[in-house]
């Protein structure tokens, strides 16, 4: 296992325990977040991985593959919890891709099913409109107002 295939392996481990003290080590001070949802920076990663935490409470962190290709570290891990907004139960199978700068990670985008995942948390509304990039922008929208209200709230 590459070092970076180690911090990596410890990210998930901190996540899987909810410990983001750990997970926030494992970031460089500039780094950048992107998935379906989210295109964020430092500190608004931690903060989205904090209220994710927090408003998950039956979360389960699942590492399923940990890999190099073509000089950057690929994960591939599951996510299994209770959408809060609906109740519904989801299982969301992600790809993330990671670079690196002082050993840190620097970037990540993760990958997963947009539709897939809306079809499980939204529920109807997810399987008739999880295609469409209305809905796509309509969830990133309402994600974004929770992490900023959030994160607001986090500074007080």
């Amino acid at each position: 296992m590459t070092t970076q295939e180690e911090l990596i392996t410890n990210f998930y481990h901190a996540f899987a325990q909810k410990d983001t003290q750990s997970m926030e080590a494992c970031y460089h001070s500039k780094a950048t977040f992107k998935d379906p949802i989210f295109y964020l920076k430092q500190p608004f990663i931690m903060d989205m991985w904090r209220m994710l935490i927090e408003r998950g409470s039956d979360m389960k962190i699942e590492l399923l593959k940990v890999r190099t290709h073509k000089n950057k570290v690929e994960a591939t891990w599951r996510a299994s919890y209770t959408f809060g907004s609906t109740g519904l139960p989801v299982v969301n199978t992600i790809t993330s891709t990671f670079s690196f700068s002082e050993n840190k990670i620097y970037q990540q985008h993760d990958h997963f099913n947009f539709y897939k995942w809306a079809s499980q948390s939204l529920g109807l509304k997810g399987k008739l409109l999880g295609w469409t990039s209305f809905l796509q922008n309509s969830v990133r929208k309402q994600a974004m107002q929770r992490l900023e209200s959030y994160s607001k709230q986090s500074l007080e």
